[in-house]
């Protein structure tokens, strides 16, 4: 892994996305040593919404991803969490990479996304994005991260998560107070609508299952009786 580049901080999410396309148009692929390397090793908020967002693209569909992500994520929480000052990764995770045309498409779809929620973020109750509202914020990314693996066997549950997920990083890239709110209010949102979802799926099943069970024949007995 190169030197990072730490003074290299992005100040909205567009800044984010025209670096990962900038990273995808350079290589064939790109690997997560690559974007450490790009947004610098402090970046917690930038590479935690990175790889969040990546789960709410066509990626994040791929069997596995959604979870693999939800890993990455916990690792630079936990670091988040203890008060570290910058992000590492083992070796073999900074290898993991992606084709950089996958990116380049599933960027190309974020940044509709991305000028929006720039044009309504600003610096607006910065103290609610540092100190112990930084241990907060990554302990509320911790326990989302640990509902994704569950949710993952469900159509798009995971990205409820993710999604606050994101929110999260963007209120550290933006220094947004409000939005750090917002982003703790739609984290409890989606681990009350990721658990209401899992467990009613449980039951359908069951139900439906104890249905086909009815019409079965007892053994030995015909079909016709």
């Amino acid at each position: 892994m190169s030197e990072q580049k730490d003074d290299k901080e992005p100040e909205g999410v567009e800044d984010v996305i025209g670096e990962l396309d900038e990273l995808a148009a350079e290589n064939d692929e790109v690997c997560i040593a690559d974007v450490l390397d790009d947004f610098g090793a402090r970046s917690f908020g930038p590479v935690i919404m990175i790889f969040a967002l990546i789960e709410l693209t066509p990626i994040g569909a791929i069997p596995g991803v959604p979870t693999a992500l939800a890993s990455i994520i916990v690792l630079i929480a936990l670091q988040l969490l203890f008060g570290k000052d910058h992000i590492w990764m083992p070796q073999f995770i900074q290898s993991r990479s992606v084709e950089s045309k996958k990116l380049h498409k599933a960027v190309g779809k974020l940044r509709g996304v991305a000028h929006w929620l720039d044009e309504h973020s600003r610096d607006r109750l910065s103290a609610l994005t540092e100190g112990v509202w930084l241990k907060v914020a990554a302990l509320a990314i911790i326990i989302l991260c640990v509902t994704v693996p569950p949710l993952e066997v469900l159509p798009f549950a995971s990205s409820g998560p993710m999604l606050a997920i994101a929110a999260i990083g963007l209120a550290l890239i933006v220094r947004d107070g409000l939005v750090m709110l917002f982003a703790l209010a739609l984290a409890i949102a989606a681990l009350g609508g990721g658990t209401y979802y899992y467990y009613t799926s449980d039951e359908e099943e069951g139900e439906s299952s104890g249905g086909m069970a009815l019409v079965q024949p007892a053994k030995g007995e015909s079909r016709l009786t």
